[in-house]
């Protein structure tokens, strides 16, 4: 692949832009569980597709080359990825994890690994003091969400790559937010890159998928080694998918974020709104290090209302937004994460982090900018209004 190419001209022209047997302007997807093999001594490089299938392959060449890797994985979810690559740890290890992070990610480090023996401390990892302080000798993992889900705390990554290094751990980063498309944390010195797949990468909440994604070859092959035991793969048809939302990932990720930087301006000057959590506002604490970083601010963005009554009313007169869990697709997707992505988390500890239950998570789409400020503004206003005529009564 030249490596002149542009990453939006990447995303489409890459060694499988078409079939060499067919020719056809598609990876064609090889439902084949198990392969023939032409002799005793000698076997194909197919064998059995839990172990390697040309569909799944296609993804894992596609998102190392995006993710600038040497070896990309394609597992059944996001929970997939993330899980098998915490088994790369061993008892007794300690792992350090941005404290606001995915609920499934809390569930598995408080629930999983430490029933075999693996400890944990969660920490703001904005505060590179805190994460030092964090770091024991058994300390093998830092583990990073940047943006953070779901207050868009933002993690200096080549300052905890570089002090992973220096104590001998692994640097472990989610960039389910950002995509390839807006951030690379293996070029700023990251081991591993995590993906839900089934976000921004797939597109169109119509499949799920996980994608691990490594810098080092001999971290590579222990990353396989695991997954072909575990068998947690990504289904043929489900990676063809994936790969087909990756062709318009630019074009998405660029008219979500234009409207993501338009909706929070408008939430953050609305009086019911009490904050906005979005990188790309100038007040946001990190807007700097992410600038550094990233490409651009994404797409996903969280905000507190004056209070959880008003956000009942606010997602009750909400129209255009899916009221779901999941993020990244091009129908724009409101989210509660006390009930929805953090309902594994105990409500002190969300309390704690701030996720309170006047907290909403916005994934924007690719509708009309304007008609989805003016579905907010009514909203918004209804919420008002409903509460001037409570405050009335009696």
């Amino acid at each position: 692949m030249n490596d002149k190419l542009t990453f939006e001209t990447k995303l489409l022209h890459n060694k499988h832009k078409f079939d060499p047997a067919t020719g056809g302007v598609s990876v064609p997807i090889q439902h084949a569980s198990t392969f023939h093999q032409t002799s005793v001594d000698q076997f194909g490089k197919y064998d059995y597709s839990r172990s390697s299938n040309p569909t799944r392959e296609a993804l894992e060449d596609i998102v190392a080359e995006l993710e600038g890797g040497t070896r990309g994985f394609a597992f059944s979810s996001g929970m997939a990825a993330i899980s098998t690559a915490f088994l790369l740890l061993s008892q007794g290890d300690h792992i350090v994890v941005t404290e606001d992070v995915y609920g499934g990610t809390f569930r598995m480090v408080t629930q999983v690994l430490s029933r075999f023996g693996i400890d944990h401390t969660f920490v703001d990892m904005t505060d590179l003091e805190a994460v030092e302080q964090a770091i024991k000798p058994n300390t093998t993992l830092l583990y990073v969400e940047t943006p953070s889900n779901p207050l868009m705390k933002v993690t200096d990554i080549r300052a905890i790559s570089l002090l992973a290094k220096q104590n001998g751990a692994f640097t472990f980063v989610d960039n389910t937010f950002m995509t390839p498309y807006l951030q690379r944390p293996l070029e700023l010195g990251a081991d591993l890159v995590l993906h839900s797949a089934t976000k921004f990468l797939s597109g169109h909440s119509d499949t799920v998928a996980g994608l691990a994604i490594v810098k080092d070859e001999a971290l590579a092959n222990r990353l396989y080694s695991l997954q072909n035991s575990f068998g947690a793969v990504l289904g043929v048809q489900d990676a063809w998918l994936v790969m087909r939302g990756i062709k318009t990932l630019s074009v998405r990720m660029k008219q979500s974020q234009d409207s993501a930087i338009k909706l929070a301006e408008f939430l953050d000057d609305h009086p019911l709104v009490k904050e906005v959590y979005y990188p790309g506002l100038f007040m946001h604490p990190q807007h700097g290090t992410h600038k550094s970083q990233a490409m651009g601010p994404g797409a996903v963005l969280s905000f507190k209302l004056a209070s959880e009554e008003t956000l009942r009313s606010f997602v009750k007169n909400c129209t255009l937004p899916v009221f779901a869990v999941s993020l990244g697709a091009v129908e724009s997707i409101l989210s509660y994460p006390a009930k929805m992505s953090h309902a594994a988390m105990p409500e002190a500890e969300r309390e704690r982090r701030g996720i309170s239950t006047s907290l909403l998570r916005l994934s924007v789409g690719i509708e009309c900018v304007d008609d989805l400020i003016n579905d907010f503004q009514q909203a918004l206003d209804y919420s008002k209004g409903s509460s001037k005529n409570k405050e009335g009564v009696g």
